[in-house]
């Protein structure tokens, strides 16, 4: 069911039901993503993880034994965490992470994943792929690839 737009004041009835969509689609992404959000934090607790250091140790297995820097890091999260440095001493403290100074440059830190990150994110794998098909599944891959496309195509909005 259509909403019932009245004419904004000044305007035409059309500029004012495009806004009133806009705004619509706004908020349905927010409330999604939010929605999302609390139930992978929710899955993830229970594995002694919040979705931010899930994340941080994700982008740290793509990075191989080399690893990244903080800096790096934080370019890759999903999330802005403004203390990647104390989020890294959280996951360093439980050994799921390495630090070193690099020799050429002894102010460089890298970060590395450790054999127990691994263990976790591989023991986490599963659950995660059921969470996501219990999740978004029942929407079939032709929807789920138009979500995908517009989602893209939301983030590349010119005004950004």
């Amino acid at each position: 069911m259509e909403p019932v737009v009245k004419k904004a004041q000044g305007g035409s009835e059309e500029h004012a039901a495009t806004g009133m969509l806009e705004e619509q689609a706004f908020l349905a992404v927010v409330k999604t993503a939010e929605a999302l959000q609390g139930r992978v934090a929710e899955m993830l607790k229970g594995h002694g993880l919040s979705s931010t250091q899930y994340n941080a140790l994700r982008i740290l297995r793509g990075a191989g034994p080399v690893g990244l820097t903080c800096s790096e890091i934080g370019e890759r999260m999903l999330n802005r965490d403004p203390d990647i440095t104390r989020l890294l001493n959280r996951l360093e403290q439980r050994g799921l992470i390495t630090r070193r100074r690099e020799r050429t440059d002894r102010r460089v830190i890298m970060t590395s994943i450790s054999q127990s990150g691994l263990d976790l994110l591989g023991n986490l794998d599963a659950p995660v792929r059921e969470f996501h098909s219990r999740t978004l599944a029942h929407l079939g891959p032709t929807r789920l690839h138009s979500m995908i496309r517009l989602l893209d195509a939301a983030r590349q909005s010119p005004s950004w």
